[in-house]
């Protein structure tokens, strides 16, 4: 587990600017670890976690594209049914929230088949700690989660 600095930047909606972008990126062989794309109307976020920071804030710039830099969680998970929501569960139980979160579907880390997960949470030195443990320690005391209480308003 490791954390990274991302870049955010907002795109206006119209086919071939993310497409733009991308390609000036490639022209400097400035690569990302992951990338996410969201539509919100006129205007689309993309978040990239780049190999190198500076080449990418230099190209972003020579094409006048501002750009957010945030710093956000990797953790390398195993890509099976469930491997993902262990790590929602641990942040979970150390009271963390995740602001968002996405994947890359390839990870050159030691575990075949793992996914990359980068996920903005609101501490990530807790969420170091919270992840390092992983339940693989569970004589660990560990906070406790207050219980969901639904209500009924029949």
């Amino acid at each position: 587990m490791q954390t990274a600095k991302q870049l955010s930047v907002t795109l206006v909606n119209k086919p071939g600017r993310l497409a733009d972008m991308l390609a000036a990126l490639a022209k400097e062989k400035v690569s990302f670890k992951a990338l996410s794309v969201m539509d919100s109307g006129a205007r689309g976020t993309v978040r990239f976690v780049p190999d190198d920071l500076d080449a990418a804030q230099c190209v972003l710039q020579q094409i006048n594209i501002p750009a957010e830099i945030t710093e956000v969680l990797l953790a390398e998970i195993p890509n099976q049914p469930g491997g993902f929501r262990q790590i929602c569960q641990r942040l979970a139980t150390y009271h963390l929230n995740i602001g968002y979160a996405y994947c890359s579907f390839n990870c050159p880390g030691k575990a075949k088949g793992s996914v990359l997960a980068v996920i903005k949470v609101n501490d990530l030195s807790k969420a170091r700690r919270a992840i390092a443990g992983n339940g693989h320690s569970r004589n660990k005391h560990l906070p406790v989660r207050r219980p969901l209480k639904l209500v009924s308003r029949l």
